[in-house]
């Protein structure tokens, strides 16, 4: 599914009218045996995370060789399927990518080519969810709003 501007300014304004913001942090360990780049194959280092509450991190891993940037949500304890999701959009392209579902251990990947653009992104898990606006700009000046909800 593509996502649309006005399918993520959405989710933004309800991420952001709740009004907890946090900052980037270390993710937490991941699940056991998953990583962002088993999840999103080879040549994707993670670039940025942001934690997910207490219950995993969304991870943001950019691959150089091809533009491409790719977002996964890991739990930190895997078990029964629980409603995650891991989503990607590129504002200045209108390009975006999101995996939404019932999963025991991570969502994702999702895809975008992001070469030389801020991207938005985020995750969730159960009813935790984390949006990141404007981030990973390259030699852009920088504009970063984390939300969590």
């Amino acid at each position: 599914m593509r996502f649309t501007h006005s399918m993520l300014g959405a989710a933004a304004l309800a991420a952001l009218s709740i009004g907890a913001t946090t900052a980037l942090a270390a993710p937490a360990s991941a699940a056991p045996n998953t990583t962002p780049q088993k999840v999103c194959g080879s040549g994707y280092k993670t670039v940025n995370s942001a934690p997910v509450g207490s219950l995993g991190t969304v991870y943001l891993t950019y691959n150089a060789a091809n533009g491409n940037n790719c977002v996964v949500t890991i739990r930190n304890n895997p078990g029964a399927a629980v409603n995650m999701s891991a989503w990607i959009y590129v504002v200045a392209t209108n390009e975006g990518d999101d995996d939404y579902g019932q999963y025991t251990s991570y969502a994702g990947p999702s895809y975008v080519i992001g070469k030389g653009h801020c991207v938005d992104w985020g995750g969730a898990i159960a009813n935790t969810h984390v949006t990141v606006t404007q981030s990973n700009c390259g030699s852009l000046k920088e504009h970063r709003t984390t939300s969590v909800r």
